[in-house]
């Protein structure tokens, strides 16, 4: 019935809507956070677009590998359409970024602008554009604790914790060159193209619970619209990654271990346990509200302490995104955390 209703819907004309006036500093700080992390992102997600994404190649039905370098084959070799993803996840974080710096604008408050800390060096492989980049993909220490997480009928918004589900400490995402790029054994690239996809899912998963969190501090309902929206993009990405970094841990693709970096993927079927079983793709639910309620499916965590601002930029630190940065970007990530976790939703 909702899709006929669809169908015969008159079309009515389109309307431009938006709130006047200023915002609350509560509002501002959240959404000012929230541009930030979306640059954050918006960095890692163009360095790998630059090496893994589909570029300039159109979509080949054929063979899609003749078009690709090997970083792009060993990520298609998780899912042959990868490298487009990669690319439609890049552009979505540029949105978002865009978008939130705009409203903000429109709203008589501050943009963020992060130009003068775009000081790290990138990859040097083919592919890569060389410019300076606000974030390291190439000294990281991925957390894969949210693999387990989500298949888990607990929380750690109730004190639950979790190990990880593989170890991927000090190590690259990306091609740090064209030897890494060109090396000849395959198992090398797809080491650092399984690393990547484990990574694109941690990065997603904070992502959707820090929207979900901020959401529960917003005053204006055109805000909240706002990070409903984007955040509800951002649970869909999470959910291909899920996809995508399970399929380096089972067959074909695992088990391999690559001879260079040392990395081993197993294959998670063998043998089989639920806690890190590659074909969930969906949350188990868990517990949620109060332990005397059925267990539900639900984002988590959804709680400051593992899933606010802070958390979130105390958690990419560890992650080594920011390996090489000065202590003023650092400093000024803190603060805007701070005023963000400080917001309180304001009562009529």
């Amino acid at each position: 019935m909702g899709a006929g209703l669809l169908a015969n819907a008159t079309s009515a004309p389109a309307q431009e809507r938006g709130s006047d006036g200023p915002l609350s500093a509560g509002d501002v700080a959240i959404l000012r956070f929230l541009a930030a992390a979306e640059l954050i992102e918006s960095d890692l997600w163009t360095q790998y677009a630059e090496l893994g994404g589909i570029g300039d190649n159109p979509p080949i039905e054929v063979d899609p590998n003749e078009a690709l370098n090997p970083y792009q084959t060993a990520l298609s070799n998780l899912d042959p359409d990868g490298p487009q993803y990669i690319t439609s996840n890049t552009l979505d974080e540029v949105s978002h970024a865009t978008f939130l710096n705009a409203y903000l604008e429109s709203r008589g408050a501050e943009p963020v602008n992060f130009d003068e800390f775009r000081t790290l060096n990138g990859s040097t492989a083919t592919g890569s554009s060389g410019i300076g980049r606000l974030t390291n993909l190439m000294h990281l220490n991925v957390d894969t604790s949210w693999f387990i997480r989500y298949r888990s009928a607990t929380n750690p918004d109730f004190g639950a914790t979790f190990p990880q589900a593989i170890i991927l400490d000090g190590v690259t995402a990306i091609p740090i060159n064209d030897a890494d790029l060109n090396n000849p054994n395959p198992n090398h690239l797809q080491a650092i193209a399984n690393t990547a996809a484990f990574h694109f899912g941690y990065i997603e998963q904070g992502g959707s619970s820090l929207y979900a969190t901020m959401s529960q501090k917003v005053t204006d309902p055109e805000v909240l619209e706002i990070t409903l929206g984007i955040g509800g993009d951002e649970i869909a990405h999470f959910l291909e990654w899920v996809d995508f970094s399970g399929n380096g841990v089972q067959p074909p693709v695992a088990p391999f271990t690559d001879s260079v970096s040392g990395l081993t993927f197993p294959n998670f079927f063998s043998p089989l346990n639920p806690l890190n079983q590659p074909s969930l793709i969906f949350p188990v639910p868990c517990e949620f509200i109060s332990p005397k309620l059925p267990h539900v499916s639900i984002i988590r965590p959804l709680t400051d302490k593992f899933a606010g601002a802070v958390a979130t930029i105390a958690s990419f630190t560890a992650d080594g995104l920011f390996f090489g940065q000065s202590k003023k970007f650092l400093n000024l990530l803190q603060t805007m955390a701070q005023e963000a976790d400080a917001a309180a939703r304001i009562l009529p």
